[in-house]
């Protein structure tokens, strides 16, 4: 390798632009440790509200949870990735974005490593002002730490559709173990971006006799049919709750959705998600990742209806493995691949996070 520095977009301060840096590529990895040449890297939902401060991180910081690339530098001669398989110089990774301890009360005793008390994840948790630097995809490198759950990818399964379901497939596939969608089932689901396109999916792989999806803009509805929604409800044409419940009813039979899924990541929706239960139904939260504000809400909602609201917070390297073996033995592949509809050069960084944040977009993708 000849170039012993790299350029790496950084968010600098929140609502601003981001700037290009360069930083340098480190001399020798500990044991453990990959150096990756990022081949690509999905603009995800929650960079915009970490670009809006909805999020508690130390900056600067080099964004970018959603990312695969090429093995260029190994610490230990001979590493595995999580699955057992052997890994060389060349393979193409993903890995899964944050690190556990596996000793912590969550992590030990409760089985939640979701909430490890020392859970640190790549794109969010790491200020780049620290060596190594480059632990965010938005970047020509980034360095693995030891312990990352990394996972060799198929020869048959390409990058874009590893992006395009990003950490939208994994989440909601975490979030559907929680709560799963039933053979039958009328499913509502909220957002019609990569979140709620994977929910999507899934309950139409999980047998749902109806699947109601609600958002905007038209391209993203138009993917959702694509994907096999029975329905979409615009929020354009449908701009009120009310207008969006009436829709709901009268595709329900007058009683709501057995199982809503809400992933907008906008407070507002909760309230509204409530309310397109049936009664004794489910209510699967995804969106809310970030702390986008308060909403007032009437909790008699829930009692009155005997709805079971489940909240699921990202994902685990078992959601990652699972992820990538149905993606790759499924047509869903294609689909998937095919949300990728912007791709920008890493100068180009600050314009693809203002092209996801406006909704211009089905998945932006960086190709540093």
């Amino acid at each position: 390798m000849s170039t012993q520095t790299c350029s790496a977009a950084v968010l600098v301060d929140f609502e601003k632009p981001l700037e290009i840096r360069t930083y340098p590529l480190p001399d020798e990895l500990a044991p453990g440790e990959l150096l990756v040449k990022v081949q690509m890297a999905g603009i995800c939902g929650t960079d915009v509200h970490l670009w809006l401060g909805q999020l508690p991180i130390p900056l600067p910081v080099i964004m970018g949870h959603e990312s695969a690339g090429e093995i260029v530098r190994m610490g230990s001669p001979e590493t595995a990735d999580w699955s057992g398989q052997p890994l060389s110089l060349g393979d193409r990774i993903t890995w899964a974005s944050s690190i556990v301890c596996g000793q912590c009360y969550y992590c030990k005793e409760k089985g939640q490593p979701t909430r490890c008390l020392s859970r640190k994840a790549y794109g969010i948790s790491y200020c780049a002002s620290d060596a190594p630097h480059l632990r965010g995809g938005y970047a020509e490198y980034i360095v693995l730490r030891k312990g990352t759950s990394t996972f060799r990818l198929p020869e048959t399964l390409e990058t874009e559709a590893i992006i395009g379901a990003g950490c939208a497939l994994t989440t909601a596939i975490h979030g559907l173990e929680r709560a799963p969608v039933k053979p039958g089932d009328n499913v509502v689901i909220q957002g019609a971006g990569p979140v709620g396109l994977a929910a999507l999916a899934l309950a139409k792989e999980a047998g749902a006799a109806k699947i109601i999806l609600i958002g905007a803009p038209q391209p993203r509805l138009q993917m959702g049919l694509d994907f096999g929604a029975t329905s979409v409800i615009s929020i354009e044409e449908f701009p009120t709750p009310q207008a969006r419940n009436a829709a709901v009813l009268e595709q329900t039979g007058g009683f709501g959705a057995d199982i809503v899924i809400e992933c907008v990541g906008y407070p507002a929706a909760f309230v509204e998600g409530l309310d397109l239960c049936r009664d004794g139904a489910t209510y699967l939260v995804l969106g809310q990742y970030a702390n986008a504000g308060d909403v007032p809400m009437n909790p008699h909602t829930i009692t009155r209806k005997q709805l079971n609201v489940v909240g699921s917070w990202a994902f685990e390297p078992r959601h990652v493995h699972r992820a990538i073996h149905w993606l790759d033995s499924t047509p869903w592949k294609h689909k998937f691949a095919k949300q990728v509809t912007h791709h920008f050069p890493l100068a180009q960084a600050d314009e693809a996070l203002n092209t996801v944040r406006k909704h211009l977009s089905g998945k932006a993708v960086i190709n540093p």
